[in-house]
Protein backbone atom coordinates (compact mmCIF):
# COMPACT_ATOMS: atom_id res chain seq x y z
CA UNK A 1 0.00 0.00 0.00
CA UNK A 2 0.94 3.43 -1.09
CA UNK A 3 2.07 6.21 1.56
CA UNK A 4 -0.56 9.14 1.58
CA UNK A 5 1.53 12.44 1.91
CA UNK A 6 -1.02 15.22 2.25
CA UNK A 7 0.67 18.96 1.50
CA UNK A 8 0.09 22.11 -0.39
CA UNK A 9 0.07 21.31 -4.29
CA UNK A 10 2.23 24.27 -5.44
CA UNK A 11 4.70 24.02 -2.62
CA UNK A 12 7.47 22.47 -1.62
CA UNK A 13 7.75 23.40 1.75
CA UNK A 14 8.17 21.71 4.98
CA UNK A 15 6.67 18.55 2.97
CA UNK A 16 9.91 18.54 0.92
CA UNK A 17 11.61 16.79 3.41
CA UNK A 18 9.04 14.15 3.39
CA UNK A 19 9.45 13.46 -0.43
CA UNK A 20 13.31 13.67 -0.28
CA UNK A 21 12.51 10.26 2.05
CA UNK A 22 9.91 8.65 0.29
CA UNK A 23 12.02 9.11 -3.23
CA UNK A 24 15.62 8.45 -1.74
CA UNK A 25 13.70 5.10 -0.42
CA UNK A 26 11.74 4.49 -3.34
CA UNK A 27 9.03 4.17 -1.26
CA UNK A 28 5.63 4.69 -3.42
CA UNK A 29 3.89 7.24 -2.39
CA UNK A 30 0.34 9.64 -3.01
CA UNK A 31 0.92 13.07 -3.23
CA UNK A 32 -2.72 13.58 -2.42
CA UNK A 33 -3.08 17.48 -3.04
CA UNK A 34 -1.59 17.08 -6.24
CA UNK A 35 -3.87 14.39 -7.65
CA UNK A 36 -7.21 15.13 -9.65
CA UNK A 37 -10.32 16.07 -7.69
CA UNK A 38 -12.27 13.78 -9.75
CA UNK A 39 -10.13 10.74 -8.38
CA UNK A 40 -10.72 11.86 -4.61
CA UNK A 41 -7.71 13.65 -4.64
CA UNK A 42 -6.74 17.28 -4.59
CA UNK A 43 -7.00 20.28 -1.94
CA UNK A 44 -10.38 18.96 -0.94
CA UNK A 45 -9.05 15.63 0.01
CA UNK A 46 -6.79 17.22 2.22
CA UNK A 47 -9.53 19.36 3.72
CA UNK A 48 -11.29 17.12 4.69
CA UNK A 49 -8.80 15.41 6.99
CA UNK A 50 -8.18 18.47 8.31
CA UNK A 51 -11.78 19.50 9.17
CA UNK A 52 -12.86 15.44 10.37
CA UNK A 53 -14.09 16.39 13.59
CA UNK A 54 -14.12 12.23 14.20
CA UNK A 55 -10.32 11.85 13.76
CA UNK A 56 -8.85 11.15 17.33
CA UNK A 57 -5.38 12.32 16.44
CA UNK A 58 -5.77 15.16 14.03
CA UNK A 59 -3.37 17.10 12.31
CA UNK A 60 -2.92 20.85 12.87
CA UNK A 61 -1.07 21.76 9.85
CA UNK A 62 0.72 19.96 6.57
CA UNK A 63 2.43 17.98 6.05
CA UNK A 64 0.91 14.75 7.50
CA UNK A 65 1.31 11.46 6.34
CA UNK A 66 -1.78 8.31 6.39
CA UNK A 67 -0.17 4.77 6.42
CA UNK A 68 -3.30 2.58 6.55
CA UNK A 69 -5.21 3.40 9.78
CA UNK A 70 -2.05 5.66 11.45
CA UNK A 71 -2.23 9.31 10.58
CA UNK A 72 1.18 11.10 11.57
CA UNK A 73 1.69 15.38 11.31
CA UNK A 74 4.52 17.21 12.01
CA UNK A 75 7.87 16.66 9.14
CA UNK A 76 10.01 15.38 12.46
CA UNK A 77 7.64 13.06 13.44
CA UNK A 78 6.80 11.53 9.97
CA UNK A 79 10.56 10.94 9.90
CA UNK A 80 11.15 9.75 12.61
CA UNK A 81 8.22 7.21 11.99
CA UNK A 82 9.30 6.09 8.37
CA UNK A 83 13.01 5.84 9.33
CA UNK A 84 12.99 2.19 9.78
CA UNK A 85 10.60 0.99 7.08
CA UNK A 86 12.93 2.88 4.97
CA UNK A 87 15.61 2.29 6.06
CA UNK A 88 16.93 5.57 6.58
CA UNK A 89 17.12 5.23 10.47
CA UNK A 90 20.00 2.87 12.15
CA UNK A 91 18.92 0.19 14.60
CA UNK A 92 20.07 1.67 18.10
CA UNK A 93 18.22 3.38 20.81
CA UNK A 94 21.63 6.30 20.38
CA UNK A 95 21.42 6.58 16.61
CA UNK A 96 17.32 7.16 16.58
CA UNK A 97 17.48 10.07 19.13
CA UNK A 98 20.74 11.44 17.36
CA UNK A 99 19.67 11.16 14.30
CA UNK A 100 15.76 12.99 15.51
CA UNK A 101 17.83 15.95 17.61
CA UNK A 102 19.54 16.69 14.37
CA UNK A 103 16.29 16.93 12.59
CA UNK A 104 14.54 18.87 15.15
CA UNK A 105 17.64 21.59 14.71
CA UNK A 106 17.03 21.77 11.18
CA UNK A 107 13.35 22.23 11.61
CA UNK A 108 14.86 25.42 14.28
CA UNK A 109 17.10 26.32 11.07
CA UNK A 110 13.73 26.22 8.77
CA UNK A 111 11.99 28.62 10.93
CA UNK A 112 14.65 31.30 11.20
CA UNK A 113 14.87 31.37 7.77
CA UNK A 114 11.37 31.63 7.29
CA UNK A 115 11.52 34.37 10.15
CA UNK A 116 13.19 36.44 7.80
CA UNK A 117 10.83 37.71 5.73
CA UNK A 118 7.77 37.31 8.00
CA UNK A 119 9.12 38.03 11.77
CA UNK A 120 6.01 39.59 12.48
CA UNK A 121 3.39 37.33 11.50
CA UNK A 122 2.89 34.54 8.55
CA UNK A 123 -0.53 36.16 8.21
CA UNK A 124 1.03 39.15 6.89
CA UNK A 125 2.53 39.79 3.70
CA UNK A 126 6.18 40.57 3.38
CA UNK A 127 5.38 44.20 2.04
CA UNK A 128 3.94 44.73 5.86
CA UNK A 129 7.15 43.73 7.75
CA UNK A 130 10.03 45.23 5.43
CA UNK A 131 11.54 47.01 8.57
CA UNK A 132 11.36 44.47 10.80
CA UNK A 133 12.33 41.99 8.04
CA UNK A 134 15.82 43.35 7.40
CA UNK A 135 16.68 43.61 10.86
CA UNK A 136 15.66 39.91 11.51
CA UNK A 137 17.63 38.86 8.16
CA UNK A 138 20.63 40.92 9.33
CA UNK A 139 20.93 39.00 12.32
CA UNK A 140 20.34 35.76 10.66
CA UNK A 141 23.02 36.85 8.06
CA UNK A 142 25.68 37.83 10.51
CA UNK A 143 25.32 35.25 13.08
CA UNK A 144 22.58 32.42 13.21
CA UNK A 145 23.50 31.17 9.70
CA UNK A 146 26.89 30.12 10.89
CA UNK A 147 25.56 29.11 13.89
CA UNK A 148 23.89 26.58 12.71
CA UNK A 149 25.87 25.59 9.91
CA UNK A 150 29.36 25.56 12.22
CA UNK A 151 27.30 22.81 14.34
CA UNK A 152 26.41 20.35 11.92
CA UNK A 153 30.19 20.28 10.55
CA UNK A 154 31.06 19.62 13.86
CA UNK A 155 28.72 16.99 14.10
CA UNK A 156 30.10 15.37 11.08
CA UNK A 157 33.34 15.86 11.69
CA UNK A 158 33.15 13.90 14.85
CA UNK A 159 31.19 11.09 13.61
CA UNK A 160 32.73 8.38 14.54
CA UNK A 161 32.00 6.14 11.60
CA UNK A 162 33.43 8.99 9.14
CA UNK A 163 32.44 12.09 7.29
CA UNK A 164 30.27 10.81 4.69
CA UNK A 165 27.34 10.79 6.77
CA UNK A 166 25.82 13.16 9.71
CA UNK A 167 24.88 9.20 11.58
CA UNK A 168 26.45 6.40 11.83
CA UNK A 169 28.19 5.16 8.68
CA UNK A 170 24.86 5.13 6.59
CA UNK A 171 22.60 7.12 4.62
CA UNK A 172 19.90 8.87 7.03
CA UNK A 173 16.67 11.25 6.76
CA UNK A 174 18.76 13.68 8.52
CA UNK A 175 20.84 13.63 5.78
CA UNK A 176 18.64 14.33 2.82
CA UNK A 177 17.22 17.16 5.06
CA UNK A 178 20.51 18.81 5.11
CA UNK A 179 20.70 18.60 1.22
CA UNK A 180 17.45 20.50 1.46
CA UNK A 181 18.11 22.97 4.13
CA UNK A 182 21.50 23.78 1.69
CA UNK A 183 19.43 23.68 -1.22
CA UNK A 184 16.74 26.20 0.39
CA UNK A 185 19.02 28.76 1.81
CA UNK A 186 21.95 29.06 -1.12
CA UNK A 187 18.16 29.72 -3.23
CA UNK A 188 17.32 32.40 -0.78
CA UNK A 189 20.48 33.95 0.77
CA UNK A 190 23.25 33.28 -2.32
CA UNK A 191 25.84 35.40 -0.54
CA UNK A 192 25.42 34.80 2.72
CA UNK A 193 25.01 31.14 2.17
CA UNK A 194 28.27 30.97 -0.03
CA UNK A 195 30.80 32.70 2.68
CA UNK A 196 29.00 30.70 5.55
CA UNK A 197 29.31 27.71 3.50
CA UNK A 198 32.80 28.24 2.62
CA UNK A 199 33.82 27.53 5.88
CA UNK A 200 31.98 23.93 6.29
CA UNK A 201 33.55 21.71 3.92
CA UNK A 202 32.55 18.96 4.95
CA UNK A 203 28.22 19.31 5.07
CA UNK A 204 28.76 21.05 0.84
CA UNK A 205 30.53 17.22 0.35
CA UNK A 206 27.94 15.71 2.13
CA UNK A 207 25.28 17.51 0.17
CA UNK A 208 26.97 16.65 -3.39
CA UNK A 209 26.60 13.11 -2.18
CA UNK A 210 23.04 13.15 -1.56
CA UNK A 211 22.64 15.15 -4.75
CA UNK A 212 24.22 12.47 -6.67
CA UNK A 213 22.48 9.74 -5.74
CA UNK A 214 20.39 7.88 -8.10
CA UNK A 215 17.29 8.21 -6.73
CA UNK A 216 17.45 11.58 -5.69
CA UNK A 217 19.10 12.67 -8.58
CA UNK A 218 16.33 11.19 -11.22
CA UNK A 219 13.94 13.16 -8.51
CA UNK A 220 15.35 16.44 -9.12
CA UNK A 221 15.20 16.31 -12.58
CA UNK A 222 11.13 15.55 -12.38
CA UNK A 223 8.33 17.45 -12.89
CA UNK A 224 7.51 16.50 -9.10
CA UNK A 225 10.69 18.52 -7.60
CA UNK A 226 9.05 21.49 -8.17
CA UNK A 227 11.17 25.01 -7.72
CA UNK A 228 11.56 27.44 -5.17
CA UNK A 229 9.49 30.53 -5.31
CA UNK A 230 8.28 33.85 -3.28
CA UNK A 231 5.57 31.94 -1.81
CA UNK A 232 7.60 29.43 0.11
CA UNK A 233 9.32 28.78 3.11
CA UNK A 234 13.03 29.80 1.32
CA UNK A 235 11.79 33.05 -0.55
CA UNK A 236 14.88 35.49 -2.42
CA UNK A 237 14.27 38.83 -1.39
CA UNK A 238 17.63 40.61 -2.55
CA UNK A 239 18.00 43.03 0.12
CA UNK A 240 17.54 40.23 2.80
CA UNK A 241 20.94 38.48 1.43
CA UNK A 242 23.08 40.34 3.35
CA UNK A 243 27.13 39.53 3.19
CA UNK A 244 28.02 39.07 6.94
CA UNK A 245 30.14 41.42 8.64
CA UNK A 246 32.23 38.78 10.65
Amino acid sequence: MAYELHYWPTLQGRGEFVRLALEAAGAPYIDVARGPEGSGQGLPAMERVLRDRKEEHPPLAPPFLRDDKLLIGQTAAILHYLGPALKLLARSEQARVWTQQIQLTIADMVDEAHATHHPVGTSLYYEDQKPEALRRAQEFCNARLSHYLDWFESILVRNPAGTRHLVGGKLSYADLSLFQLIEGLRYAFPKAAQRALSRTPGIVKLHDRVAALPRVAAYLRSERRLPFSEQDLFRRYPELDIEPTR
